[in-house]
């Protein structure tokens, strides 16, 4: 069988392999010599680039050293800055399919601009030069938007808050928080207690606060419970919700929302909002 393989032309091999995926050509490499040098062959992973890959590198923050386009498909596997440091990009090692990440600056967060309710800062923990910390207010309202143009298409889409809760937080847990990802007339629905995993003290707020809790919980729109969750980069995370990217281009609004308990809350960092394939 290898010395068939080996009778085609490298050339055809590496047209074969970039009508595959890199996980296939990734294993196809090792199958012998000639599909070695073919997977190593620009033409396949062009394929396996976006279509705006040029768009992107003329973008980035850190222009990246790459001789082939194997190169600068294995450098836009990890995380990079582009449009002045406002966003993040990266692509799936295994399917090529495409993340990104919208910072803090890039949302609207409402009353963001008043020092006594957020304050912009930098972090060391975060990949983006600022973060936005939550001092006191009792409108939370955050909000993205992204066109699936730039999206990988035929891909389920989750869409996660990336946050830190302080130890000095407080009022976030009153009442849940909605979560919405809308994609023309399809909507996805979400709720959420922005709170740390402390057992004791979810049950000592519940026998103190169980009435008014129940009140305030009925002015939630139905939705599916969603609890937050660890990153490996030490923040947290919430999926707000997901969406399907098909061929037509469209905008995606995704938001988290607590408005009705007009309680006073602080204490929440966000970094910002990603956009990752489910199906990766």
């Amino acid at each position: 069988m290898e010395g068939f393989i080996d009778m085609l032309p490298e050339e055809c091999v590496s047209t074969i392999l970039s009508f595959t995926c890199p996980t296939d050509t990734f294993r196809s490499s090792m199958v012998s010599s000639t599909f070695h040098s073919a997977a190593e062959a620009d033409v396949v992973w062009e394929r396996f680039l976006p279509n705006d890959y040029k768009d992107i590198a003329s973008r980035l923050v850190t222009p990246l050293a790459f001789t082939t386009k194997k190169d600068l498909f294995l450098c836009l596997c990890n995380s990079v800055l582009i449009d002045g440091g406002r966003k993040s990009f990266k692509l799936e090692k295994l399917s090529g399919k495409i993340s990104y990440m919208l910072s803090a600056r890039e949302l609207s967060i409402t009353w963001s601009n008043d020092p006594m309710q957020w304050s912009w800062k930098s972090i060391p923990q975060s990949r983006f030069r600022e973060v936005a910390e939550l001092r006191t207010t009792c409108w939370l309202e955050i909000r993205g938007k992204i066109n699936t143009q730039i999206l990988s298409p035929m891909t389920t889409y989750g869409v996660y808050l990336i946050m830190k809760i302080s130890n000095r937080a407080y009022g976030l847990d009153s009442i849940p928080s909605e979560m919405l990802v809308e994609v023309g007339n399809k909507v996805c629905n979400g709720m959420t207690y922005l709170r740390h995993e402390d057992g004791k003290k979810q049950q000592m707020a519940c026998l103190l606060y169980r009435n008014r809790t129940e009140v305030l919980k009925k002015r939630v729109i139905e939705g599916t419970e969603r609890i937050l969750s660890e990153r490996e980069d030490g923040w947290m995370e919430i999926e707000l919700g997901e969406f399907f990217s098909g061929e037509a281009y469209e905008e995606v609004k995704m938001s988290l929302m607590e408005n009705k308990g007009y309680q006073l809350k602080g204490g929440l960092i966000i970094e910002g909002i990603e956009v990752r394939p489910i199906d990766s």
